[in-house]
């Protein structure tokens, strides 16, 4: 393996990271929803399982059932599993999309969960505006589709997928 072609690690995410993350995930806000600075700083701290690769090439950020967060999308799922990790938000930059970064996360994540206890990882995707590469990309790791809702007054539509570890 080449310099070129090695991996980089996973790495938690630090406070030194969080301008960072904060700018990939605005730019990416329609489908993830914008967020501001202490809001991302209240999350992280509460998040089941947050990494990043490289300085911020890509990011996920998970919750699990015990934490106290209002999305709409983590309170429809945790009125159905009882015990859960949900996939919050992941995003990959545009100059590092191809490299594999999103199924690393995925596959390191169901490893933490299964360490964890937990038989379960759900997500959601937006189904109104459509996003046909994250439907694809998720069945392709195994999830299936377990329920809809529309959410933010009526402005969006969700797709709630869930994955058995």
């Amino acid at each position: 393996m080449t310099s070129e072609t090695k991996l980089l690690p996973i790495d938690a995410v630090a406070p030194s990271d969080e301008a960072a993350i904060l700018s990939l995930n605005n730019r990416h806000a329609e489908e993830l929803s914008w967020l501001e600075e202490e809001r991302l700083s209240l999350l992280l701290g509460q998040a089941f399982y947050a990494r990043r690769i490289g300085t911020v090439e890509a990011f996920i950020m998970t919750f699990d059932q015990d934490a106290s967060y209002d999305s709409p999308n983590f309170l429809w799922l945790k009125q159905r599993y009882p015990r859960f990790v949900y996939v919050d938000r992941v995003v990959v930059d545009e100059a590092a999309r191809g490299r594999g970064h999103a199924r690393r996360f995925y596959e390191d994540l169901f490893e933490q969960a299964k360490r964890a206890g937990h038989g379960v990882v759900t997500c959601e995707v937006n189904a109104d505006p459509p996003n046909p590469a994250s439907d694809a990309f998720h069945t392709r790791l195994g999830f299936h589709e377990i329920g809809t809702a529309a959410i933010h007054g009526g402005k969006k539509t969700v797709r709630y997928f869930a994955r058995e570890i």
